[in-house]
Parts: structure tokens; sequence; C-alpha cells
């Protein structure tokens, strides 16, 4: 696949601005789903994204138009999730940022769009929900214009529920997003931007190829982590995943490992190849810090051990989660968790 024909992007938006609409509407226009295999909320693959109508796990796609490969990477617009946001961001080389003409742009929304700048993104920017009574187009495009600096006419206003003017946001992607320039006779690196745990086959990584390729039957290695294991299988989701032979450079795509769990392959790690070794990891990468703490106990003391298996399952999915053991006189055991925020909190609290 020739880089020139790739574009990277992300939508940002403020929870129900109509961020996942959208991105169902462009699988629908690309021909990328059946429209008998078509739900809405597509990409949100947890019950609960669903249900909450918020986007925790991030599930990237790639859609065909006009011959173009484009790769639409979803994020979380919760402020809990600004570490996976800033990720997704990093395997991006442009953001749609899709703001509801009835409220205009939202304190968490500049958050991501701030984030967007500091990576060097191109900015789309889109109004939606047009077509409500309620809407206020003149006032919210003088938002964008401000925060942006763009000029009114780069605004695309549109309607994802009905599908209006959705291409025209497709066509702008194409036109004012840059394509990956990545160096392809160079040592393998790739981001991991995010990483979850399938019963049946073990670690599989999100990831986007920064150099060189990553071939099925490589011995990968994180950088950071210093953990290494085999691809099992490499390929690309629309929306479901499809194996191929290699991941090319600036692709986006999935690697099946042979790890046991999440935590040998952080969101933000480098990997690397053994037959194409690289040295330096990509920048951006840290640990994440936990900001509140809970305890969580059993209602009977037998049931410890499942509650412990529980929580180690859950964060072979999500290694944001710390936990240690903990002891009380009057709950007796339990465990001591670490949460992002208090969404992340209640999340993982229905979860178990």
């Amino acid at each position: 696949m020739n880089q020139a024909n790739i574009r990277n992007f992300c939508i940002i938006a403020h929870i129900d601005h109509g961020k996942s609409t959208l991105a169902d509407r462009m699988m629908e226009i690309t021909n990328t789903v059946e429209k008998r295999d078509m739900k809405s909320q597509l990409l949100d693959s947890m019950d609960l994204e669903r249900e909450k109508g918020i986007t925790i796990k991030l599930a990237p796609v790639r859609m065909r138009y006009k011959n173009v490969d484009l790769n639409l990477i979803d994020t979380p617009g919760h402020v809990d999730f600004s570490y996976e946001v800033s990720r997704s961001l990093q395997a991006c080389e442009g953001a749609v940022l899709v703001v509801d003409a009835s409220q205009g742009i939202q304190a968490q929304t500049l958050a991501n769009v701030y984030l967007a700048l500091e990576h060097n993104l191109a900015i789309i920017p889109v109004l939606n929900k047009v077509d409500l009574p309620a809407a206020d187009v003149e006032r919210v495009s003088k938002e964008v214009v401000n925060l942006l600096g763009c000029s009114k006419d780069e605004i695309i206003s549109i309607s994802a529920k009905t599908g209006m003017n959705v291409d025209a946001v497709l066509d702008a992607i194409i036109e004012r997003i840059a394509p990956p320039v990545g160096k392809e006779n160079d040592p393998t690196r790739a981001l991991i931007f995010d990483s979850y745990y399938d019963d049946y086959r073990g670690v599989i990584l999100y990831t986007r190829v920064v150099d060189g390729q990553i071939k099925k039957g490589d011995t990968i290695q994180m950088i950071a982590t210093g953990a290494s294991g085999l691809a099992l299988e490499v390929g690309m989701l629309s929306p479901t995943m499809k194996a191929e032979d290699a991941l090319e450079t600036g692709e986006i795509g999935y690697i099946v490992t042979n790890l046991k769990t999440t935590r040998d392959a952080k969101v933000g790690d480098t990997i690397t190849v053994r037959r194409a070794k690289a040295d330096k990891p990509l920048p951006g990468y840290k640990d994440v810090k936990p900001f509140v703490y809970a305890g969580f106990f059993p209602v009977s003391n037998e049931d410890y051990q499942d509650l412990k298996d529980a929580i180690e399952k859950l964060s072979l999915s999500d290694s944001a989660l710390q936990f240690e053991p903990e002891n009380s006189p009057v709950l007796g055991f339990g465990v001591r968790i670490g949460f992002l925020g208090l969404l992340h909190m209640d999340i993982i609290r229905e979860r178990l």
C-alpha cells in the first residue's frame, strides 16, 4: 500500500454530540459494513458503552473511499480517559472535531482539541445536528472560528443521523489531512494505542506502524516493558478482523500475540521486531498514575478469591487499573483499587 493513499484520523467530540453516529454513517457511505449488519454505535463494542452512550475502548476501522484507505480511530470523550485519547491522537495525522450545533463547544472537548493541536494534527471542524430546531449555527460557528482560528468556509454542517453532507466530511479528510510519512526501510517501530485480552487468543494489540513493517510470525518486542512474544496473526479491522500477511508502514491494524497479560504491552509502548530492531522508542510513553482509590470487599469472606480473580481478569485488558490486597478488621479481606477517575471506577464496578 502506497503511503500517499492512507489517511489516519480520529473524531473528537463531547459525549452525546454524535461521534458514534457519524462513524456509523461513514461506514455506511463507504460500504465498509453492509446495511443488514449495521447496528447503531457499531464501534462501541462493550455493552456498557452502548448503554451509557460513551466510548470507553477504542475500536479502529479501515474504510475505502475514492481509492484511499481511511483509518478511523474512535476516541473516548470523557476526561478520565485522557491518556488513551492522547495515544490515539499520536496514531493519527488529523482529527474531525464534531460540535453539537445546539450546544456549542463543551469544556472537555477543549481539552482534547488542545491535545490534538499539541500533536500538530490537522483539524476539520464539523457542526452536527444542524437539522434540529434548537440548532444555533451562527453562534456555534463563531465559537469554532475563535477556537481554531479557521475561516467560516472550512466548517462543514452535517446531520449524522440523516447522513446529510457526511460525504463532504470524507472528502475533507482526503484533502486536508496529510498522509503518513514513515520510513519503509528503517528498523520497525509501531505504536500500541490499545490492547485487550481475549479469552481464546490471548493479548491483542491495536497498533499504528510508524517505520518498517510487521509480518505474521515475527518475533516482536516491547521497548518500554522489554517483554517479547510472537505475532501469531496481523491484519486490519473493518470493523471485524481481517488477517493479512503484514502491516506496512503507515497502516493501522491489529496483532494477535502469545503474550499472557496486557501489562507486558502497555498503551503507548513501542513495538519492534527482532529481524529489524529499533533502539529508540517513539516519544510520549508514560506510566498512568491512578487518581482515585477505593476498597472493594466481598459480602462473605469465601468470595474473596472470586473477587481477586475477577479484578485480575479485568486488569488484563485495562492496564490503567492498579490493585493490591487489603485487610480490614470489620470487613475482612478485600482489594484496594486505583482508578483514573470516578467514571472509570463506576465502569469497573459495573463490569465486576
